[in-house]
């Protein structure tokens, strides 16, 4: 993946004085703010059933849901291509127990370090515990392949973002939030690599709304990436854009730029 490279301007210019590269990492304790909490929930959502859906099936409520292990070993089988233990059936807590502890150790026996989820967390759905063991499969499964400087996942996506976005007037990413509640740093990642489709001088950042539809439209008919949430789950659109990124930088994307 290449990055930018020095000396190359853009129409987009920012002012090295003003644009401050923070970092800070995606904290599981924001999920105590109720209004974070719904918004993780449908995008989190949203994610699990693009995948589930190619098995068949779907969740509705991903605390409860997921307490039984089924479509946890099930979504896990989809996003990796293998085949996971066979599950039990039961449907005593035991049981239930039994097949979230399988999907865990197979999260384990990737190299992911599971702090402070448990199966009984799960099984009992702890909403808490259920959306950060969902983000920990994310940055497992979705974005392994974003490497900048052998940073984390996590942090490799996020310096990533802020390389590419960085020309760009307005646009200051510094974390997986509030970074894109404008939706211009929607617009930046797709005009980056596709200018035809987005025209950024016109972009209005008192338009958040307008801006994150404005780029999810354009993702679902261009990038081949389902409009799964509206505008205000903008987390899950970030990482479906990565993707198509990696599909650009693979040449199956017509009339892209490289990354």
């Amino acid at each position: 993946m290449n990055q930018v490279e020095p000396g190359v301007q853009y129409n987009y210019v920012y002012d090295e004085d003003e644009y401050m590269i923070q970092e800070e990492e995606w904290d599981r304790d924001l999920l105590l703010d109720p209004a974070w909490e719904k918004q993780q929930r449908k995008t989190f959502t949203a994610w699990c059933n693009s995948h589930l859906r190619k098995a068949g099936t779907q969740i509705e409520n991903i605390e409860e849901d997921f307490r039984n292990g089924l479509k946890l070993m099930l979504l896990l089988e989809v996003i990796s291509g293998e085949r996971l233990p066979k599950p039990d059936r039961g449907k005593m807590r035991f049981h239930k127990i039994a097949n979230v502890n399988k999907a865990l150790d197979y999260i384990a026996s990737k190299g992911v370090k599971l702090v402070s989820i448990g199966a009984e967390e799960i099984v009992d759905g702890n909403v808490k515990m259920t959306l950060g063991m969902i983000w920990t499969i994310i940055l497992r499964f979705a974005i392994q392949d974003i490497s900048v400087e052998e940073t984390s996942a996590k942090e490799g996506l996020l310096l990533w973002c802020q390389r590419k976005t960085a020309p760009y007037r307005n646009v200051n990413i510094q974390n997986f939030h509030t970074s894109w509640k404008d939706g211009l740093g929607l617009c930046a990642l797709i005009h980056r690599h596709r200018p035809d489709l987005i025209d950024y001088s016109k972009l209005n950042k008192d338009d958040p709304v307008g801006n994150i539809n404005l780029a999810m439209e354009i993702a679902e008919k261009h990038l081949d990436i389902p409009k799964m949430l509206d505008a205000e789950g903008e987390l899950s659109t970030v990482l479906r854009l990565i993707q198509s990124a990696g599909r650009v930088c693979c040449g199956r994307t017509r009339g892209s730029k490289n990354l």
